[in-house]
């Protein structure tokens, strides 16, 4: 058996994540380990954020971030906050910078326990989202479910956190809508060359929305911090809210909610939310053999 290494699991506002420590190791966690993980009960989760030492100067490490079907995420907003909390409490220090696939991201923890992550500037350009067809206006593009005379989801707004988003402005509540059905479909629809992430937001006020995700790599998701980030952009973009929103997250168990702003001054998004740990264990990044740390109540797999 490979020599196992650290993790916790750790939740944002529900969004299931497990941080895995690979510091000092050459390997990666595979993706047979990731699907392994997924299945068990105990480890089910979202996305793993695997902290590597960093490859580039300036940076504190490289994060890696596999979805529970195995495939590689360019970004996940929930899953940063959570490693920010983790690399916060073994060092002491409020202030991170990561190297993730998407770009370099800046993190800092606030004196109340609440995470911001600067997740970079948004991309609007069709070819780099990316779409398979090409739009001007990439605020509202043909896409639609359902009957053509009257479709049940239509004319989402796209745009790429690193990963590509699709937002459908609904105007009920999201929870209402059989997301579960309509999800793979749009999840894995032509258009999106790179399959996308896909989200439902209801406006309820000038700065603030309701949401509701299907991930991509995922699926149904309690929460999905850069699906926020791209539904208060796109909010703002097409003149429905201002540029600082609150999100409640609908499918969320936690009634914290999302804080999403679209600076003016650099274009950058910045998302600041909570994390939560849960428990730490050990595990084997090859196969995904795990034991629970004693003091969170024996177990292994």
């Amino acid at each position: 058996m490979t020599e196992m290494v650290e993790f916790a699991k750790m939740n944002g506002l529900g969004n299931k994540i497990l941080v895995v420590d690979m510091r000092g190791r050459d390997d990666r966690v595979t993706p047979e380990a990731a699907v392994a993980l997924a299945a068990e009960a105990e480890t089910g989760f979202d996305q793993i954020m695997a902290i590597h030492d960093p490859k580039i100067d300036g940076t504190d490490a490289y994060i890696d971030i596999i979805n529970c079907d195995g495939s590689k995420a360019q970004a996940c907003g929930n899953g940063t906050r959570c490693v920010v909390q983790a690399l916060s409490a073994e060092t002491g220090r409020k202030a991170f910078t990561f190297q993730t696939v998407a770009g370099v991201l800046n993190a800092v923890e606030h004196e109340d326990g609440m995470i911001s992550v600067d997740m970079g500037k948004p991309v609007f350009e069709w070819n780099r989202i990316p779409l398979a067809e090409e739009f001007h206006d990439t605020s509202r593009i043909e896409l639609q479910i359902g009957p053509i005379d009257d479709p049940v989801l239509h004319s989402p707004s796209v745009a790429s956190m690193g990963n590509p988003h699709a937002i459908f402005w609904v105007d009920r509540d999201p929870m209402s809508f059989d997301l579960g059905r309509f999800g793979p479909l749009l999840e894995n629809h032509p258009m999106f060359p790179e399959k996308a992430n896909i989200t439902l937001a209801q406006v309820t006020g000038k700065d603030c929305l309701r949401t509701r995700t299907w991930e991509r790599g995922a699926g149904l998701t309690l929460a999905c911090g850069s699906a926020a980030c791209a539904a208060g952009v796109s909010a703002a973009r097409t003149g429905r809210t201002v540029r600082k929103v609150t999100i409640d997250v609908a499918s969320s168990p936690s009634r914290q909610p999302l804080v999403i702003e679209w600076r003016e001054r650099d274009d950058h998004v910045v998302m600041t939310g909570p994390a939560e740990w849960e428990w730490s264990g050990h595990l084997d990044p090859v196969t995904g053999a795990f034991e629970r740390d004693a003091e969170a109540g024996a177990s292994a797999k």
